[in-house]
């Protein structure tokens, strides 16, 4: 049995910026962190032909072009697998369409383990290239390229989108003691809405396509709050870095109008007055997990608790998408 883990992500500046819409025109900048909250996929032989599939549904085919799930029928047409005989099963620490990058992550987990399943080597760039090929050239999807790029690294990691469509990736250089102070002071909160980025990440690229003034200026304007984060952050200025959020949240929601609603927009407050220097939500937006930088943690976690919301306490991962068993 092959068994490949690949973590979930958040996002600590520049989100947005990596969409091809955006950054083949105008090169893109966000730093990203793995966390240890991970997508699991599983690769064994079955005792039969045919290819069994395991996930929200249950799946058995007998060759790829009948296999229902996207990602999954474009990465078996990957590779050459002869008469299908083989069994994938996904597990995850946390639900899907809750902004924490599920998709990028289990992608790059079923393509590590198919690597592995054919018994070959694939560098963590090549692969975060092969899980982007297949959800945005293939499937289309209208999406960027961090989760996938940091599944595949991991670490707390600052991302150049080139015009090219290269990537360079680099880690975010801190000290111990200011990473650990960091991951110690960001507290991640579960709204209860779970939603698919699709339509909000829809809007955003056909209005960058169009050159829609509006919404190229906020993509400038979050590119630079990413940088100005990663200034803050390698300078162990972490409440100058909570304030930049706080900046970022206020930009984000300007950009689309399903990004919020007056639940979130009421939680958000109520964790400002609380304790929180800044926050944001997670992902595109419209639901998910909210996310705070807090100068009061006992503070505010007894106030998110009072409004219902549940506390997803978390670890950065730094090895990225890895084989744990074989």
């Amino acid at each position: 049995m092959i068994i490949v883990r690949s973590p979930l992500r958040i996002t600590l500046g520049g989100g947005g910026t990596d969409l091809p819409s955006y950054y083949r025109e105008h090169e893109g900048f966000l730093i990203a962190a793995a966390i240890d909250k991970f997508i699991y996929v599983t690769v064994i032989k079955p005792f039969s032909p045919g290819i069994y599939l395991k996930y929200s549904k249950i799946e058995h085919v007998d060759n790829i072009d009948e296999v229902q799930h996207p990602i999954a029928r474009e990465s078996l047409k990957q590779f050459d697998i002869g008469v299908p005989q083989i069994e994938i099963t996904t597990l995850a620490d946390i639900p899907a369409g809750t902004g924490l990058g599920s998709s990028g992550s289990f992608t790059t987990a079923l393509l590590r383990a198919l690597h592995a399943h054919s018994r070959s080597l694939i560098h963590p760039r090549e692969l975060a290239e092969q899980a982007c090929h297949i959800e945005i050239d293939l499937l289309g999807e209208p999406i960027g390229k961090q989760d996938q790029y940091i599944a595949a690294f991991g670490g707390i990691t600052c991302f150049n989108f080139r015009r090219d469509d290269i990537v360079n990736a680099h880690p975010l250089a801190l000290s111990d003691d200011v990473r650990h102070e960091l991951e110690d002071n960001l507290l991640l909160f579960f709204t209860g809405f779970s939603r698919s980025a699709s339509s909000i990440l829809l809007d955003q690229k056909s209005r960058t396509q169009t050159n829609d003034a509006a919404m190229i200026e906020n993509l400038h304007y979050v590119k630079d709050l990413g940088q100005r984060s990663k200034t803050a952050l390698e300078s162990g200025r972490l409440l100058d870095f909570g304030k930049l959020m706080h900046e970022h949240w206020e930009v984000k929601r300007k950009r689309s109008g399903g990004m919020s609603n007056p639940q979130i927009d009421g939680w958000y407050n109520r964790a400002m007055a609380n304790g929180a220097v800044g926050g944001k939500l997670i992902g595109a937006g419209g639901g998910g997990f909210l996310m705070f930088y807090a100068e009061d943690k006992a503070r505010l976690r007894r106030t998110m608790h009072e409004a219902g919301l549940t506390e997803v306490r978390f670890h950065f991962d730094f090895e990225g998408t890895k084989v744990i068993a074989q």
